[in-house]
């Protein structure tokens, strides 16, 4: 069956203060966040009927805005409470949370000075990718030609929706080469993040990680560092070249929607899915779905 798009679905979307339904929460083709990118976002997911890291999320998106000159007409917390109205509207418990915020079509030119700042969050059910013993065989990244942008060319302490870009080229070429995703180095040649995912590398019982200088510090990133430290890991945040990658035992990936994703490969390196991953993915889960409070998170 295939599946309905996201522009035909029954449910409600939240849009600037009310709930509407689905396929009325629309926009023009004028807006200037299609024609300029002048949109953040934010990717959320529920677990048992309650949000992960909900606070951090709406923090993050209220700082975007103010990043891209942004200032959203909402308070974190009314966006926080935004988001428990559509779950309980569309009824979802588990599931995928998309809020985002954008200039409209009152001006149309670089200058955007008076447009408004519209608001959604839509929500979507999207259980975990794999089964564990799916997911520790790892997947395949590709090497992507694309670099991630230095600091002072654009605002990449923002979850901006033009940043995106290149991850969608990116993604698009691994997979028709036959691969899951794509890293991505930085402008400097260091190993920067997957498409949509931070990176972690393993190896005599350390766990590295880059140093998120030119691309997001992910909330999923941050979580698992706490819970690594947690089990006594020893986690380096450092800059790492490519060519290191040939020494690293494991490798996963950390994001919303990535959870805890052990990979196989990365172009020509080889990682082995092990008993980090394993834990880590465990751990994670855990936390996530209520069954391990006991486990600290940063």
């Amino acid at each position: 069956m295939t599946a309905p798009t996201f522009d035909n679905r029954d449910g409600y979307i939240w849009y600037n203060g009310e709930l509407k339904p689905w396929r009325e929460s629309t926009l023009h083709v004028l807006s200037h966040a299609v024609h300029y990118g002048s949109a953040v976002f934010e990717g959320e997911r529920s677990y048992n009927g309650k949000v992960f890291k909900l606070a951090e999320h709406g923090e993050r998106l209220i700082k975007s805005g103010e990043i891209l000159d942004m200032k959203i007409p909402y308070s974190a917390a009314e966006l926080d409470d935004a988001v428990i109205e559509t779950l309980a509207a569309n009824d979802i418990t588990d599931g995928y949370i998309r809020r985002i915020a954008w200039r409209g079509s009152e001006m149309m030119g670089v200058s955007a000075q008076t447009t408004r700042i519209n608001v959604a969050i839509a929500c979507w059910e999207w259980p975990s990718y794999f089964k564990p013993e799916e997911r520790l065989k790892g997947i395949r990244l590709d090497l992507s030609k694309w670099a991630r942008p230095a600091p002072n060319t654009a605002p990449t302490n923002a979850k901006a929706a033009g940043l995106y870009m290149i991850c969608t080229l990116s993604k698009h070429e691994a997979e028709r080469k036959g691969y899951a995703d794509a890293l991505m180095l930085d402008y400097r040649g260091q190993v920067a993040e997957a498409t949509g995912a931070n990176v972690f590398f393993i190896k005599d019982g350390q766990i590295h990680t880059p140093k998120p200088d030119c691309f997001l510090d992910g909330i999923t990133r941050r979580t698992v560092i706490g819970l690594a430290k947690a089990r006594g890991y020893e986690v380096i945040e450092r800059a790492i070249m490519p060519e290191e990658m040939e020494g690293f035992e494991e490798c996963f990936l950390t994001g919303t929607a990535a959870e805890v994703t052990p990979v196989a490969e990365i172009g020509q390196y080889s990682f082995t899915p092990g008993q980090v991953c394993k834990t880590m993915m465990e751990d994670y889960m855990a936390l996530v779905r209520g069954e391990n409070t006991a486990v600290a998170a940063e």
